[in-house]
């Protein structure tokens, strides 16, 4: 969810029993270690932060482990030397996959759970197969807890992948249209009105990470079609204000201003389940109760 992840969205989801998860990008380890702390005063619950591999700094990981629950890392080979810094700083350390071969990778470099991530997920995907069909195969060859990822925002989803073996559920999308996300409303809006025909699977937003497929609302695409001009928005990354090239992979946060609707627009195939704009704790119980239900109904 890159700068949509915001603490506040975190705080706010671990408060409510889930674990919230922030996302860093291209932040000095200093930076990180101030939000991390920032964040730690704002709720008791459990709370972890994502590194994408493409854009990883080392001393942020290390600064990190000691200060969450969980250091996840994304878009990569499995690596034991960074799971070792993990666990020396004292937190768990998580692998997303996208095979079961990097599945298998990742519990042998120590990852204590891995969340297998399939191509309904928006935002960039790592394997090329659909969520239900990799969890199965996950399942079968690793023996540490899988989260399932990908295509999942309501309870039923929910339900559905713990009533087929998975620990837990990832879901993106759903929080990006929650009032503590740090979203464009052009953004939410987008959200809103789509279903999941209004999503493609693409590698249209490769400047700064090239021949990474992603998952966004088809909209943005053909906008930025339509437009030529070398740099299509600002956003804040940190007290800077940065330029966003056009087709890069910054999506917009809610101070972006500029030709938004160009900017990488992540949604994953869920998105038809998203049809309002709530609290993240409002959210987490009701997929959470709502699952509770489920299989109950069902005897499990």
């Amino acid at each position: 969810m890159g700068g949509v992840a915001t603490p506040e969205l975190a705080a706010a989801v671990a408060d409510a029993g889930g674990l919230g998860m922030v996302n860093m990008v291209l932040q000095p380890a200093g930076d990180v270690a101030v939000a991390l702390d920032s964040l730690a005063d704002q709720t008791t619950g459990a709370v972890g932060i994502n590194f994408l591999m493409p854009f990883l700094d080392p001393e942020a990981v290390d600064v990190a482990a000691s200060r969450v629950r969980v250091v996840e890392f994304f878009y990569a080979d499995p690596d034991a030397a960074l799971i070792r810094r993990v666990h020396d700083g004292g937190a768990l350390a998580a692998w997303q996959v996208g095979s079961p071969a990097e599945a298998r990778a990742a519990v042998a470099a120590g990852c204590d759970f891995v969340i297998a991530q399939g191509t309904e997920a928006g935002g960039h995907v790592r394997g090329q197969m659909s969520l239900l069909p990799l969890l199965d195969l996950v399942l079968d060859v690793v023996d540490v807890p899988v989260l399932a990822a990908g295509g999942i925002a309501t309870a039923r989803g929910v339900a559905a992948v713990l009533a087929a073996g998975a620990s837990g559920a990832r879901l993106g999308t759903r929080f990006v249209a929650t009032f503590e996300a740090n979203a464009h409303p052009l953004y939410v809006d987008a959200l809103l009105q789509a279903s999941a025909d209004d999503t493609v699977l693409t590698t249209a937003f490769s400047g700064m990470w090239p021949d990474a497929p992603h998952r966004v609302l088809r909209s943005c695409v053909a906008a930025a079609d339509d437009i030529t001009d070398e740099v299509v928005a600002e956003m804040s990354l940190g007290a800077a204000r940065i330029p966003v090239p056009r087709l890069s992979v910054p999506s917009p946060t809610r101070d972006a201003s500029g030709a938004v609707a160009t900017m990488a627009l992540y949604a994953g195939e869920s998105v038809g389940a998203v049809t309002e704009v709530a609290a993240a704790g409002d959210v987490v119980r009701e997929l959470a109760e709502g699952a509770e239900r489920l299989l109950h109904a069902k005897g499990r």
